[in-house]
């Protein structure tokens, strides 16, 4: 007997995530998608027109879930702004150390791969990631209020850090360790020094 789902667009959704996180967009195949779904073709069509438009979709789902979470942390109350924006690093850090199949970011995976591959997954990518500096940015904003983050530019700090740690996931991948993550994480806190009062 099959298993049922509650939510059978989702259930897509999460299973491609999974799948596409180890083998990229192009390397899983409708169909590989499906059997793992335990779903039949003419459901994914019920929800999808495309894999692109699914690609798209599966784009905007990780986002919604990664900017809710990073909502949460910088809003989070008790601490300062800079650890709360420390913790998010620690936190980026610590993924990228788990195997290749536990890693969940599709930014890292797919940004390369679909930029010229897709208008619409391009778009989708680059919409999300400037809604993560953002963030990024408005947490340093706080940290300039509370002090404990260093007065400056905050949204071109945010950018910089962001590109960072983008930048040392990739190579991260390329050498198989965590040695780039930890360079990203020495400057990181050498950039987030709070001035002196």
């Amino acid at each position: 007997m099959k298993p049922r789902y509650d939510d059978t667009r989702q259930h897509l959704l999460d299973t491609g995530h999974r799948m596409m996180v180890v083998k990229g967009f192009t390397g899983v195949g409708l169909n590989e998608i499906l059997q793992a779904a335990s779903v039949p073709k003419g459901s994914f069509y019920h929800y999808f027109k495309s894999k692109e438009q699914y690609g798209q979709c599966l784009l905007e789902d990780y986002f919604r879930n990664y900017l809710a979470n990073m909502d949460e942390r910088f809003a989070a109350t008790g601490n300062t702004a800079r650890e709360r924006l420390m913790g998010y690093w620690q936190k980026w850090l610590e993924s990228y150390c788990k195997p290749c199949d536990e890693q969940k970011c599709l930014v890292v995976k797919l940004s390369a791969e679909v930029a010229d591959l897709s208008e619409v997954m391009r778009l989708t990518l680059r919409d999300g990631t400037d809604q993560i500096i953002e963030r990024i940015s408005g947490c340093l904003e706080q940290g300039q209020l509370d002090g404990s983050l260093p007065q400056g530019d905050a949204y071109r700090t945010a950018l910089a850090l962001y590109q960072l740690w983008l930048g040392a996931s990739l190579l991260s991948k390329l050498h198989r360790n965590s040695r780039s993550l930890e360079n990203a994480m020495a400057t990181t806190l050498m950039m987030l020094v709070p001035e002196e009062a």
